[in-house]
């Protein structure tokens, strides 16, 4: 593909016009710059007066990271009105940076990328906000430090036997134990070993792995798309730069970036396999044992593994030596944490987060059986995304399209999920090109985090923030994602991601003749 066009070449527009492509590209570039840096510079504002503005009170260490403001206080109400505007400012400018690429803008990619680290070393070192998950997390591993099981011991415990952590255990979870993996559990206790009693200082363990986890996606996408200018730069703008990815899983430090990172690395251990191809067997059992990491994480990242023994499924053998690899992780993890880990697998089975479609879909009666529809709900679309095919893209990499088709029939169609869930959708599309998916998974991303602002905070009884909170709860989130759902089966069906395109670069000259450099 080339590289920048010249803006003194004409280029046929729809309306006949000869504009150049960078010309016509300028202004929406200019707004993604825009959107993007005050959506980030809004949400760094935010976490570093957290304390401020977010319960419960996370004490500070004395010296080192993380660092925060806590001479300025904000209202709440505020904080809440600035981040619903950075989502909005955010998504608008990343919507804004794809259009520019579709037209030809071409930036430098490693502004880009550079940008993004930028970013997230600075939200590592401040502290978790929009979230208490974090904090649960710390809750966890500190329990696992003093000789318990977090699958058995709730954070409560912490109230009774650690005065000096408990003043930052979250009330909302205080009493549910641990819903994660084995290796998530190592992950926190590793990092409550290292923070000692400071819940602050563990959790920026916790958010240095993340963004170590957000680093490496970002770079193995820089790298792979390394010879697509346009690819490239959509790659960074979907997953390394994205407002909305940086705060959910950066800022509030969520584990599943973590999942992500590992899943995508053993999808990609395959390497390129032409159709007939078969790859090496210790590409496929080192695929096996990043996917089971990632699993072990979270299981939701199970999907992967599925998607790994479907690009297999013409040999037993690899299919037996991937799975071989991931159970050597799941089996004795599990095992060493004994029944109450396997239980905590189901935990969720039947529950609904608030913005779930199924409660504006379903009357009451039919809500305790949310889970069974749903699955039937997911299946399904799984077999349509199978049958009619998502975009074409990745064709020599055969792992990631069934991967994707089931992380999207899952996401969009389950009844309990969070935006953090979707990096399991971004951290495969930045490979694929551009499409009406991108558009569906933006639209999602941006719902799922508006309904998640302001985090763990309250608003004084009457607040008007409170019915324009139940509001964007209750109705604009599950009608915004119910009809991504729709939008997903309908062009599903109608055959239609591929996106208009508003323009095309002129043809490179051919060598010799002054045109642009392949």
């Amino acid at each position: 593909m080339s590289g920048d066009v010249s803006a003194t070449r004409p280029v046929s527009s729809l309306a006949g016009s000869a504009t150049s492509v960078p010309d016509r590209a300028r202004g929406v570039n200019r707004l993604a710059v825009a959107g993007i840096g005050s959506s980030i510079l809004i949400m760094i504002g935010a976490s570093v007066l957290r304390n401020s503005w977010m319960i419960p009170t996370l004490v500070m260490p004395a010296s080192g990271p993380p660092w925060d403001v806590q001479s300025v206080h904000v209202p709440v109400g505020a904080v809440t009105v600035s981040l619903w505007l950075a989502a909005v400012l955010g998504t608008g400018g990343v919507v804004a940076g794809l259009v520019g690429v579709q037209r030809g803008a071409r930036p430098p990619a490693w502004t880009l990328l550079i940008a993004g680290m930028l970013t997230v070393a600075v939200l590592t070192v401040l502290p978790p906000a929009g979230s208490t998950d974090a904090l649960d997390y710390a809750s966890y591993g500190r329990i696992a430090v003093l000789g318990h099981s977090p699958y058995v011991v709730p954070p409560y415990y912490l109230h009774l036997a650690d005065n000096a952590f408990s003043r930052s255990v979250p009330i909302a979870w205080e009493h549910s134990v641990s819903v994660y993996g084995p290796i998530a559990t190592v992950e926190q206790f590793l990092a409550a070993r290292l923070g000692g009693t400071s819940a602050a200082r563990i959790v920026f363990w916790l958010k240095l792995w993340d963004a170590a986890a957000f680093g490496i996606v970002a770079a193995v996408a820089d790298r792979l798309l390394r010879s697509d200018p346009a690819r490239r730069l959509r790659a960074h703008l979907l997953w390394t730069i994205n407002p909305l990815l940086l705060w959910d899983v950066i800022a509030a430090g969520h584990l599943d970036v973590l999942a992500a990172a590992a899943g995508l690395l053993g999808l990609l251990a395959l390497g390129e396999q032409p159709r007939a191809a078969r790859p090496h067997w210790l590409r496929v059992l080192a695929a096996g044992a990043l996917v089971g990491i990632a699993a072990d994480i979270k299981i939701n990242y199970i999907l992967f593994s599925l998607g790994l023994a479907w690009a297999l499924r013409r040999s037993p053998a690899a299919v037996a030596a991937a799975a071989a690899g991931a159970l050597a992780l799941l089996v004795p993890s599990y095992a060493f944490f004994g029944p109450p880990a396997v239980r905590s697998l189901v935990r969720h089975r039947n529950a609904t987060s608030a913005d779930s479609f199924y409660k504006i879909l379903l009357a009451p009666h039919w809500w305790p059986h949310v889970a069974a529809i749903a699955t039937v709900m997911v299946v399904a679309t799984a077999v349509l995304l199978t049958l009619c095919r998502l975009p074409a893209g990745a064709p020599v990499r055969p792992a990631i399209r069934p991967a994707l088709t089931l992380s999207v029939a899952w996401l969009f169609l389950w009844p309990y999920q969070f935006p953090w869930y979707d990096v399991m959708i971004c951290c495969l599309l930045v490979l694929y090109p551009a499409s009406r998916l991108d558009w569906l998974v933006l639209a999602r991303l941006m719902a799922g985090t508006i309904f998640t602002i302001p985090g763990n905070a309250f608003f004084r009884p009457g607040h008007l923030l409170n019915d324009i909170h139940y509001v964007v709860v209750h109705l604009i989130a599950p009608v915004v994602i119910f009809a991504a759902a729709i939008c997903l089966i309908t062009f599903s069906v109608s055959g239609q991601w591929k996106l208009r395109q508003p323009s095309r670069p002129p043809a490179a000259a051919a060598p010799g003749t002054g045109g642009p450099r392949q």
